[in-house]
């Protein structure tokens, strides 16, 4: 996996956290990412490279997928269970499809099989880091419900909604599209990240515990299905 020589930017362009237990390949893709004016740090553990995406402020994490301490599905589901929405490529010599899909479910946003070349590894990273940035928001306000992203609490007027991680994931993406139908499809891609459409009921189990927590005994209605369509979110109508 030899670097290729591409012209160095002016600029470091990006804060890239390297997680890989190979020390060998990490000074490699270090030297090259550096090369190519990218600002990197590297963790050679899972706990570690955890430690350091929780505190650090990057732009795009390199995860290993076959860490020592801690493997790197398992730091990528706490890294999104914590918030942290950081774009995330693995890095694995485990290419099998059920790999894969397996990287991209726990919250990978792209995978790259080992040996690769260096010019496809700052392709990917490219592509990445030209996704638009997560919003920047940091509270979510729906009529009588709040939702604060940084303490991982959910309001409803006065009363606490107690969340589960994936129910937290949940009531954010439908925040976010306030008043909009959201149908099976998308809550499939966009909250559990399967890239294929298989036939479950984990939308309408989750959709349903989630309903009964927002709207308790005597309060209008704020999740609503949507025959044949989807679900949408949106204030309570006055009663």
């Amino acid at each position: 996996m030899a670097a290729d020589s591409e012209a160095k930017p002016e600029t470091a362009r990006a804060n890239i956290l390297l997680v890989e237990d190979d020390l060998e390949l990490a000074a490699e893709i270090v030297a090259d990412l550096r090369a190519r004016g990218y600002a990197v740090s590297h963790g050679a553990t899972g706990l570690a490279g955890q430690a350091q995406a929780h505190e650090g402020r990057f732009d795009l994490l390199i995860l290993d997928r076959m860490l020592p301490e801690r493997d790197g599905l398992t730091v990528l589901e706490a890294l999104r269970s914590a918030g942290i929405r950081t774009p995330v490529l693995l890095l694995s010599a485990l290419g099998a499809v059920d790999e894969r899909v397996a990287g991209l479910k726990a919250g990978g946003d792209d995978y790259l099989v080992k040996p690769f070349a260096f010019v496809e590894l700052a392709a990917r990273i490219e592509a990445l880091l030209r996704r638009p940035p997560p919003s920047l928001e940091t509270v979510l306000r729906v009529g009588p419900l709040v939702l604060d992203l940084i303490g991982r609490t959910a309001r409803r007027g006065e009363r606490e909604v107690e969340l589960l991680p994936t129910e937290f994931k949940l009531l954010d993406y439908l925040m976010r599209h306030v008043g909009q139908v959201v149908t099976r499809g998308m809550l499939l891609e966009d909250v559990w990240h399967y890239r294929f459409l298989p036939h479950t009921n984990v939308v309408d189990v989750h959709i349903g515990k989630l309903r009964r927590k927002l709207d308790a005994a005597g309060e209008a209605p704020m999740l609503h299905s949507i025959r044949g369509a989807g679900f949408m979110l949106r204030p309570p109508m006055d009663v």
